[in-house]
C-alpha cells in the first residue's frame, strides 16, 4: 500500500447559511444522528461517514456543496415520508440507469439552505 494513499472518505462538509435551521433539517428531518456541536460546526453520523456543517469561515468558502447521494432501501417510501416532513424536492423519484439486473433510481432535493442533494435507491428487478 502506498503510504499517503486515500483509503476512505473521513467526513463532507457541507456550508449553512443558518445554523440552527440546518441542524433541525439533517437532525429533525432526515434523522441524522448529532455526533456533537460546537460552535458554528455540527457533526453528524451517516452510517459511518461524518456530515459536517459549518458556517464558512470566509466568503470564498460560502456556496452550495457538493451533492450528496443518500440511500435509501426503498426510495418511494423514503419520497413520500420526506414529502410529508415539507422536504423541498426537484423531482420525483425516477430511473438513471439500468445495469444488468439493477435499476439505480434518484430523486433530488434542497435542504434548507438551498444544497441540492439525492435520495437514491439500488433496486433488484427480475
Amino acid at each position: 500500500m502506498i503510504v499517503g494513499a486515500i483509503q476512505t472518505i473521513g467526513q463532507i462538509g457541507v456550508p449553512v447559511k443558518d445554523f440552527e435551521r440546518a441542524i433541525r433539517f439533517y437532525q429533525g428531518v432526515l434523522q441524522l444522528p448529532l455526533l456533537f456541536s460546537t460552535g458554528t460546526l455540527a457533526f453528524f453520523d451517516c452510517n459511518g461517514i461524518r456530515l459536517l456543517l459549518s458556517l464558512p469561515e470566509k466568503e470564498e468558502f460560502a456556496h452550495a456543496s457538493s451533492i450528496l447521494y443518500f440511500q435509501v432501501a426503498n426510495i418511494q417510501e423514503a419520497y413520500a415520508e420526506f414529502t410529508d416532513k415539507n422536504v423541498s424536492f426537484i423531482d420525483e423519484p425516477h430511473l438513471i440507469a439500468k445495469m444488468g439486473e439493477t435499476e439505480t433510481w434518484m430523486a433530488f432535493f434542497k435542504d434548507t439552505e438551498d444544497n441540492t442533494h439525492a435520495l437514491m435507491s439500488e433496486v433488484q428487478i427480475g
